[in-house]
């Protein structure tokens, strides 16, 4: 049998591409987003009650994978990049129904004319993400002190970022200085490249688009250096 999923909303946050992405939710925890609810369920009637929760489980869809299908084994970035696991012992974003859930903090919900949004902390989902439900977190039955989590047991290791002169100039032409600034460093410092490149010496400059940013970076000597900020 096959069905059909019909997306209840959009999301709207600082990650305008795969790169860079938080791997789980949480890592970046000063980035917000939110959440506009589309057809029937944009109404507050929907919503009554969310408020009660300080969290909330979010699904959606790997909408940018979808076309590029599925494999059995994965290489996951916590074991390098190398070594493959099967598809369903990971969170890999290429799965056979191309749907992906993270838990996030709810920072509030409000009305603006007819449209109803959730606003979102500690999210790990590029901006555009259709979102296919939405459910309470409960910390009785969700939360599992003694889980195990195997190859992927401890959160993984941030190194120092550091921002270029010229960097700074650019992000102190934003009103959102602060907020802006906080969420680069909290998104560079889990170093983005590629798994097998964390343990060798790479001299490239690389580009994550945040915000309106094209944001650009070197690792030097175990530390993130912002080189320049450009506006896309």
């Amino acid at each position: 049998m096959t069905y059909s999923l019909e997306p209840i909303g959009i999301i709207h946050s600082p990650y305008k591409e795969k790169f860079a992405v938080p791997r789980q939710p949480r890592l970046v925890s000063s980035a917000t987003a939110t959440i506009a609810l589309q057809g029937d369920i944009n109404c507050l009637e929907a919503v009554r009650g969310l408020e009660q929760f300080s969290h909330l489980w979010l699904l959606f869809l790997f909408d940018q994978n979808l076309a590029a299908g599925w494999k059995p084994t994965v290489r996951p970035p916590r074991l390098g990049g190398n070594e493959r696991v099967g598809v369903l012992a990971s969170r890999a974003t290429f799965r056979p129904n191309g749907i992906g859930m993270s838990s996030v903090e709810l920072k509030g919900i409000r009305q603006q004319g007819s449209q109803v949004f959730i606003d979102v902390g500690s999210v790990d989902l590029v901006d555009g993400t259709p979102i296919v439900d939405i459910k309470p977190y409960i910390p009785y039955s969700d939360s599992i002190p003694d889980a195990i989590g195997g190859y992927a047991e401890s959160e993984p290791e941030s190194i120092e970022v550091a921002f270029s002169d010229i960097a700074l100039e650019e992000l102190a032409k934003d009103k959102e200085v602060a907020y802006k600034t906080q969420v680069i460093k909290e998104v560079l410092a889990q170093d983005p490249r590629p798994a097998y490149k964390k343990s060798k010496v790479d001299n490239k400059e690389y580009g994550v688009r945040l915000f309106d940013w094209n944001v650009k970076f070197q690792i030097i000597e175990q530390q993130v250096l912002v080189t320049s900020i450009d506006s896309l």
